[in-house]
């Protein structure tokens, strides 16, 4: 495996899952196959559980570990082509990629949306410029789209904590503040659709998700209904997407304190099958999620984020083996 970007990067889900448990069983089974090999992990943006998780993933495969925060020690970078570099960018990526991968054999890449330009974004332009320019296994920390990572150590806890062997499992979108990308609902839709679920997206309208990654999943504008007899619920906020408003790419269509109805409670929880909750983190409570929600038995929050250790370690090992 050269790149990890997408659920089709990493094969059959079933071998996947297997091998996650496999690794979770034994953390450090596979600890020679790192031995001598260099794993740098670029940050364009701010980290907490994938700059842990990953940095112990490779650890636990024997890598050394450079971490890279662009924005903090390092040269602004530059990305686009043609520009006349009279800002306060003063290194172009088509330098800087080269430079890192001489020092590196595998490559993490994290970079958020900017959310003003759908095209520019959803060509995912900074992580294709590493994989071209690089040389080396590139893998996806986040990207402007796509957060493969945690979608894999999602579907890890759902496996671990199922009952039905086709479990209902929804995604909600809830308020927020913030302008937020799409990367975590995208791939979540994305690996939901390739696993064996019976999959539901709820949200207001205006904020419906690109098709690409909605695939055959049902699409429910009537919050409750969707959450009837569910067995995991995820929530996460985005913002508009620009799919049937454009113009309104990246915005956050209706001022949040008209919608905190749609902030996951008891009174949604309990039109569920027992669902289980689930959130990538950070969660802003009160908001996404109520503090009695998140902290009941039914949340998996916690399990999910040490989760992310696993899935990082079975990418890892499939990159290393490709070497």
């Amino acid at each position: 495996m050269k790149s990890f970007l997408n659920v089709t990067d990493l094969g059959d889900l079933r071998v996947a899952l297997d091998e996650a448990m496999e690794i979770k069983n034994d953390r450090y089974k596979y600890a020679e196959l790192g031995k001598n090999k260099t794993a740098l992990l670029v940050f364009f943006n701010n980290s907490l559980r994938t700059r842990l998780s990953t940095q112990k993933a490779a650890q636990n495969l024997g890598m050394n570990v450079i971490v890279l925060d662009v924005n903090a020690g390092a040269w602004k970078l530059e990305a686009e082509r043609g520009v006349v570099m009279d800002s306060d960018k003063s290194e172009h990526l088509l330098e800087a990629i080269p430079v890192m991968a001489s020092y590196c054999d595998v490559i993490g890449i994290r970079s958020f949306a900017g959310l003003t330009d759908r095209e520019y974004d959803y060509a995912e332009t900074v992580y294709h410029q590493f994989v071209k320019y690089s040389g080396r296994p590139v893998f996806a920390m986040e990207t402007a789209t796509v957060h493969p990572l945690q979608a894999f150590a999602d579907l890890i806890t759902i496996e671990e904590h199922k009952t039905a062997k086709r479990p209902k499992v929804v995604l909600t979108w809830a308020p927020h503040p913030k302008a937020l990308p799409q990367a975590v609902p995208n791939s979540f839709a994305e690996w939901m659709n390739a696993a064996d679920v019976d999959f539901v997206v709820t949200h207001p309208e205006g904020y419906e998700l690109d098709p690409a990654f909605v695939g055959n999943a049902r699409v429910e504008y009537d919050q409750m209904k969707a959450f009837e007899g569910a067995d995991f619920i995820y929530a996460k906020n985005w913002s508009c997407p620009g799919v049937t408003r454009p113009e309104q790419y990246g915005q956050i269509l209706e001022d949040y304190h008209t919608q905190l109805d749609w902030t996951v409670s008891e009174r949604q929880m309990a039109v569920t099958n027992n669902g289980k909750f689930m959130h990538c983190l950070p969660v802003r409570r009160n908001m996404i999620v109520t503090d009695d929600v998140i902290e009941s038995p039914n949340s998996l929050v916690i399990p999910e984020a040490a989760n992310r250790e696993i899935s990082a370690t079975v990418v890892l090992k499939r990159i290393l083996e490709s070497i």
